[in-house]
C-alpha cells in the first residue's frame, strides 16, 4: 500500500494541542523579562530617589526645569532655578539630574564663563 493511503486509514494524531499555548507562554515570559521588569525597576529607582530628596540636591523638574531643592513640604518641592527665583513643583515630577547643567556645559565648550 501507498504511505499516503496508509496514513489516511490510520488517521494519525496531528499536532499537539499544547503547542500554541506553550508558544504564547514563552512570548509572555520574554515580554516580561525584556520590557516589563526593567521598566518596573526603573520606576522603583526613581521613587526611591524622590523619597530621599533633601535640601541642596540638584534635580530636573517638570518640563525639563533644572534647579536645586530649597524646601520640601509633603508632595510639593520648592526649586531654585536662578538666584532668588523659586518655583513649586510636584514631587512625582522630579527626576534625578543625569547630565550637568546646560550653562556649565556651554562654559566648558566656549572656555569663558557665562
Amino acid at each position: 500500500m501507498n504511505q499516503v493511503m496508509l496514513a489516511q486509514i490510520v488517521g494519525g494524531e496531528g499536532p499537539s494541542p499544547f503547542g500554541p499555548a506553550f508558544l504564547m507562554l514563552a512570548i509572555l515570559a520574554i515580554f516580561y523579562v525584556v520590557l516589563i521588569r526593567p521598566q518596573q525597576k526603573k520606576e522603583r529607582e526613581k521613587e526611591d530617589f524622590r523619597n530621599r530628596l533633601k535640601k541642596g540636591d540638584e534635580v530636573t523638574g517638570a518640563g525639563g526645569l533644572f534647579g536645586r531643592v530649597v524646601d520640601i513640604r509633603g508632595s510639593v518641592v520648592m526649586l531654585e532655578v536662578a538666584p532668588n527665583v523659586r518655583v513649586r513643583v510636584e514631587r512625582r515630577t522630579i527626576e534625578p539630574l543625569i547630565a550637568s547643567r546646560p550653562a556649565k556645559a556651554e562654559e566648558k565648550e566656549s572656555g569663558t564663563p557665562a
